[in-house]
């Protein structure tokens, strides 16, 4: 009798445990219900915002338009500015051939606009005077955002007789190797694959033409940009240069003392 008293007892405290078990976890799937809810609400939200900033950044692009426009007709009567600007910027110039450069003095003016729904993509054109070059007077690349991915086109440049992508590898001159790129610029309007995942596109020329140069050219045209980082860099090598020859006299100053011993 006293065994099946006390067999009872415990599965009455194994219930008790169970019940309060399946309490607990009843709980806690209603807390996480309700968190879910709670973030949910907070994505709509931050949709909403999202859309929000996109009218308000739509709206202020067609404001920047006409600006846009009276900063280039100004740059044209400054004799080569955006091969100045380009070759200025630090990771930009790295992309230039000696040739490009003579391509680029008759770049007039750069365009990079926004579709009109900005999420759709947006195109990056080069407006060219007649050159001994190509027969195009304006280049364009454009990238599009789809859902299936990002669609990028570009202008098929007409190359006249006798022309081409100049070849960047480094040719000999006066008997030194051209410390330039081992390829054209213009190769970039050549590279239009297609990407099956959004995520995975980076043009990083367009990028850094659409974030950077094209905001304010006269940053780089005027050499200002990444100077002090210049200097840090130049500082540096004078200080390594420095202690480098310090350690030279060093061991000199030994080997003297060897030899008077």
């Amino acid at each position: 009798m006293g065994a099946d008293k006390g067999k009872k007892q415990k599965v009455g405290e194994l219930e008790e445990e169970n019940n309060v078990a399946e309490k607990i976890d009843g709980e806690l799937v209603l807390s996480i219900e309700k968190l879910q809810e709670i973030q949910d609400e907070l994505e709509k939200i931050n949709e909403e915002a999202s859309e929000k900033v996109l009218e308000v950044e739509q709206k202020y692009n067609e404001i920047r338009k006409p600006v846009y426009d009276k900063r280039n007709d100004i740059i044209k009567s400054i004799p080569d500015f955006w091969l100045t600007a380009f070759l200025s910027h630090p990771a930009l110039s790295e992309l230039f051939t000696d040739e490009d450069q003579k391509i680029f003095k008759y770049l007039s003016s750069l365009e990079v606009e926004d579709f009109k729904d900005m999420k759709s993509g947006y195109s990056i054109t080069f407006h060219f005077s007649p050159n001994p070059y190509f027969e195009d007077t304006k280049l364009t690349k454009t990238f599009t955002f789809l859902d299936e991915g990002t669609k990028i086109t570009a202008t098929a440049i007409k190359w006249k007789e006798g022309m081409g992508i100049p070849n960047g590898v480094a040719e000999q001159k006066n008997g030194n190797k051209r410390p330039h790129a081992e390829e054209s610029f213009f190769t970039w309007f050549s590279e239009t694959e297609s990407k099956g995942d959004i995520d995975e596109i980076h043009d990083e020329v367009a990028e850094i033409i659409k974030d950077d140069l094209w905001p304010n050219p006269l940053t780089y045209f005027n050499n200002e940009a990444d100077e002090e980082d210049f200097d840090v860099d130049d500082d540096e090598d004078k200080a390594s240069d420095g202690s480098e020859d310090d350690e030279d006299e060093d061991e000199d100053e030994d080997e003297d003392e060897d030899g008077d011993e």
